[in-house]
């Protein structure tokens, strides 16, 4: 995915925390990925007309309550093998049918939240995933609604579907190509990590933004299926080699701000808000 003023700004925010970022900071930052000047700026008009982005100060920006609240939810991939638990077959159902489509506001909220809970539709309008998520279907439900779903939307425990309806869900995700994803992006860190110290800093940055932020956007989206769907040990090694990266990076980034004239970047270490950006658009 090209990446855009956008994400990077968002991401840059989130690791600059309460005290925001000056938009001189922004410009440098973004320029380290040969993003201009002006995108920047038309990034930061648009982000906060969309109240992702509020004003912190002159010439300071840091993120609105928006943002802020998603975030939150977004940012639970580094303990999202705490959330799992053993299946016993059972399913999360979801049935949003009866809900209007009309609004897009309501329904891009809607899609959004079950996305980020790993519900697929079975049936036209018909969501499920497998029970294994710690705290079972009331945990789900208020996950749920805090991330947008309807309140009339009915969240339960699907059990003993008939064989082809059973069928059916196991295969709504393919559980090979995702555990070859866990593996091969695995390798592609492990083998980033091994090297990174010969790199020139700004190379060595932007790899660093570049290969996390799309392993962390595939855990943010990871449906964390049980066994035998996925090889789970697979996810949990990726999981941890993930978050070595991310202390990694952010050690290049602090020396390249702390380097002889370097420009005045802010370190773009939470990749949260790539998927973020890409589901709060208008």
């Amino acid at each position: 995915m090209k990446l855009s003023a956008r994400h990077l700004i968002l991401n840059t925010l989130l690791a600059a925390g309460g005290r925001g970022q000056t938009v001189r900071e922004a410009i440098a930052s973004c320029a380290l990925f040969g993003i201009r000047e002006n995108s920047v700026r038309v990034a930061l008009a648009r982000l906060a007309a969309e109240g992702l982005i509020e004003v912190a100060g002159r010439g300071t920006y840091r993120l609105g309550r928006r943002a802020t609240a998603l975030a939150r939810d977004v940012a639970t991939w580094r303990t999202a093998e705490q959330r799992v638990r053993d299946w016993n077959g059972g399913w999360i159902t979801v049935h949003v049918g009866a809900l209007g489509r009309s609004n897009r506001v309501a329904l891009r909220s809607r899609n959004r939240a079950l996305t980020l809970l790993g519900l697929r539709e079975l049936d036209r309008g018909f969501y499920v995933r497998p029970d294994n998520l710690a705290g079972g279907v009331g945990e789900v439900r208020g996950r749920l609604r805090k991330l947008g779903l309807d309140d009339a939307a009915a969240v339960f425990i699907g059990i003993d579907f008939d064989p082809e309806r059973e069928a059916r869900a196991r295969k709504l995700w393919d559980g090979r190509v995702l555990t070859q994803t866990y593996r091969t992006t695995r390798r592609k860190l492990e083998r980033w990590l091994a090297h990174a110290g010969s790199l020139a800093p700004e190379v060595a940055a932007r790899e660093a933004f570049l290969l996390g932020n799309d392993a962390i956007r595939m855990l943010v989206f990871d449906p964390l299926l049980p066994a035998p769907l996925v090889d789970v040990d697979e996810r949990r090694a990726l999981a941890a080699v993930v978050l070595r990266h991310e202390a990694a990076g952010r050690t290049v980034w602090r020396r390249l701000r702390l380097a002889p004239g370097a420009a005045d970047v802010t370190p773009p270490y939470s990749f949260e808000f790539e998927p973020l950006a890409a589901h709060t658009r208008p």
